[in-house]
C-alpha cells in the first residue's frame, strides 16, 4: 500500500469526495442500474467508494477537510433537516406510526448494551465500546447522528472503522430483508390481525405532500446557505461555553443539541417555508457529502475484526427486530409499519423513504417523516444508549 495518498492537498481532496458523491448519485437515475441501486442504495456507495479509495492509497485516512466536514457540515445540515420539518404532519401519522417507531427504538437502546456485554470482552480495542457507541447513533435516526455520537464520546477513525462496516453490513442487510419481506404484506398482517384502513387514510391524506415545493432563486439559496453556516458556527461557539459532562456530553454534543433544539423550535415559526424552496434536499446534501468522508477516514484492515463485530451487530439488530414484533402483535400492526418504523431508526431519514415506497409507491412521504421523527429522537436516545454501553464497558 503506497504510503502516501494521491490526493492529500484539502481542495482536491474535497472535489474528490464531491465528485464521488455526484456520481453515485448520478449511476443510480440510470435505469440499467436501478436494480443494483434497488438493493444498494446510494447512501451505501457513498460510505463504501471512499473507504476503498483510502485502502487503495487514493485518499488519506486523516485530512482538516473530514475535520471540517464533522465540525460545520453536520450543525449545518442538522438545522436545515430539523428547521423543516413538519411536527404537526408528522403527528397526524397517528398513534400506530409512532409507537412502531419508538418499538423499534426500545430495540435498539436495549440491544446495544446487551450485545456489547455479550461480545466486548473479546474485543483487542479498549475503546470498543465508543465505536459501539456511534454505531447506536447511526441506528437510531441514521448518519448524523453517528457523527454526533462519534464526537460526543470521542471515537477514532480506528475504532470506528469496523463498525461503520457493520453499520452497512448488519444494517443494510436487514434492509434488504425488509424489501423481500414486501412481497408478504398480506399473509402478514393476516396472521397478525392487523387493521390497514389506517394505511389507507394515510395514504390519501399525503398525496399532495410532494406538491409544496416552488422554483427557488438565487436569493434564496443565499437565505438557505447563510441562514444554515451562521446556525451551525453559533451553534459551535455556543457549545465551547458550556461544560463538559462525562465522556458523552461534549462541546460537540451540546453544539448538536443546541442546533437540533433550534431548528426545533423555528420550525414553528414562518422560516419553515423555506422547505418550499428546498432547503432539506441542501440539508441532505451536506449529510450525504458528510458520509464520504467517514467512509474515507477508515481503513479496510479493521475487516480483520468483523467476523465478531458481526455477530455482535447481528445480536443487536435481532434484539431490535424481537421488540419490533412484540410490539406489532400487540399493536395489530401492518406490516409496512414495522418495516418503516424499522428503518426510521436503523436506515434514517435516508433510507425509511425507499423501503416505505416498496411497500406502497404512494407512503414514501410516510418514511421520510418517520425518519425525521427517528432523528428527532435519535440524538436523544442515542445519547441514552451510549451513556448504557460505556456502563457494560466498565463492567468488562
Amino acid at each position: 500500500m503506497p504510503t502516501e495518498a494521491l490526493i492529500a492537498e484539502p481542495m482536491p481532496l474535497a472535489a474528490f469526495l464531491s465528485f464521488v458523491l455526484g456520481l453515485v448519485f448520478w449511476l443510480s437515475t440510470k435505469k440499467p442500474l436501478a436494480p443494483l441501486f434497488k438493493y444498494l442504495p446510494p447512501v451505501i456507495w457513498a460510505y463504501f467508494v471512499p473507504m476503498l479509495a483510502t485502502t487503495a492509497g487514493i485518499t488519506p485516512a486523516e485530512s482538516p477537510v473530514y475535520d471540517w466536514m464533522s465540525t460545520y457540515l453536520l450543525p449545518f445540515a442538522l438545522f436545515l433537516l430539523m428547521i423543516t420539518v413538519d411536527l404537526k404532519a408528522i403527528l397526524r401519522l397517528g398513534p400506530m406510526a409512532l409507537w412502531m417507531m419508538l418499538a423499534g427504538t426500545a430495540g435498539i437502546v436495549l440491544g446495544g448494551p446487551i450485545a456489547f456485554g455479550l461480545f466486548g470482552g473479546l474485543f483487542e480495542d479498549p475503546e470498543a465500546w465508543k465505536g459501539f457507541a456511534a454505531l447506536s447513533g447511526s441506528w437510531i435516526g441514521g448518519t448524523a447522528n453517528l457523527v454526533a455520537i462519534q464526537e460526543s464520546v470521542g471515537a477514532s477513525a480506528s475504532t470506528l472503522a469496523p463498525l461503520l462496516v457493520i453499520d452497512v453490513v448488519a444494517g443494510y442487510g436487514w434492509m434488504g430483508v425488509l424489501l423481500f419481506l414486501s412481497a408478504y404484506q398480506e399473509p402478514f398482517d393476516r396472521w397478525i390481525g392487523a387493521d390497514r384502513s389506517q394505511v389507507q387514510r394515510l395514504n390519501k391524506r399525503l398525496e399532495e405532500f410532494d406538491r409544496r415545493r416552488e422554483p427557488a432563486e438565487i436569493g434564496d439559496y443565499a437565505f438557505v446557505v447563510g441562514i444554515a453556516l451562521a446556525a451551525a458556527v453559533g451553534a459551535r461557539l455556543a457549545g465551547g461555553l458550556l461544560p463538559e459532562l462525562g465522556a458523552v456530553i461534549s462541546s460537540g454534543t451540546w453544539a448538536v443539541l443546541i442546533v437540533v433544539t433550534a431548528g426545533l423550535l423555528l420550525s414553528f415559526t414562518p422560516l419553515q417555508t423555506i422547505e418550499r424552496k428546498g432547503a432539506s434536499r441542501m440539508g441532505y446534501f451536506a449529510l450525504y457529502l458528510l458520509l464520504t468522508s467517514i467512509g474515507a477516514k477508515a481503513d479496510l484492515a479493521a475487516v480483520l475484526e468483523v467476523p465478531l463485530y458481526l455477530l455482535a451487530g447481528v445480536v443487536w439488530i435481532g434484539i431490535h427486530v424481537a421488540v419490533l414484533l412484540l410490539a406489532a402483535r400487540r399493536l395489530r400492526a401492518p406490516l409496512f409499519f414495522v418495516a418503516t418504523g424499522s428503518m426510521a431508526n436503523v436506515g434514517g431519514a435516508a433510507s425509511a423513504p425507499v423501503v416505505a415506497g416498496v411497500y406502497l409507491p404512494a407512503m414514501a412521504p410516510v418514511g421520510l417523516l418517520m425518519g425525521v421523527a427517528g432523528a428527532i429522537l435519535g440524538i436523544y436516545a442515542a445519547l441514552g444508549c451510549a451513556w448504557l454501553i460505556g456502563q457494560v464497558a466498565l463492567l468488562l
